[in-house]
């Protein structure tokens, strides 16, 4: 990865919902507001200063540049486009979420 540049693997969980009815709800289906994806980080540029692989990063799924890697799918963004990061290396005292 170049710059500040993150690649992101596309979450399989995040495609097909099933409504408290057991409806199942396609990810092409229109929503209301826009909704925001969580996805782990697979590599990142050397000027990103935030995120490092194996994150969980929340980004809009509707500003995206997908790309095919041997065959899987993974999505290529700034880290500027990144809304929250979920890390682990996060000291006991924080909640383990930073912006």
């Amino acid at each position: 990865m170049l710059h500040d540049r993150i690649l992101v693997e596309l979450d399989r969980e995040a495609g097909e919902r099933r409504s408290s009815g057991g409806i199942v709800i396609p990810a092409t289906a229109a929503m209301g507001a826009r909704r925001l994806s969580w996805s782990r980080v697979v590599a990142v540029g050397p000027h990103a200063r935030s995120v490092q692989v194996g994150d969980r990063v929340l980004f809009d799924a509707d500003d995206k540049a997908e790309v095919e890697v041997s065959g899987d799918v993974y999505i290529v963004m700034r880290e500027r486009d990144i809304h929250a990061v979920a890390a682990e290396r996060v000291g006991e005292e924080a909640t383990g979420l930073y912006l």
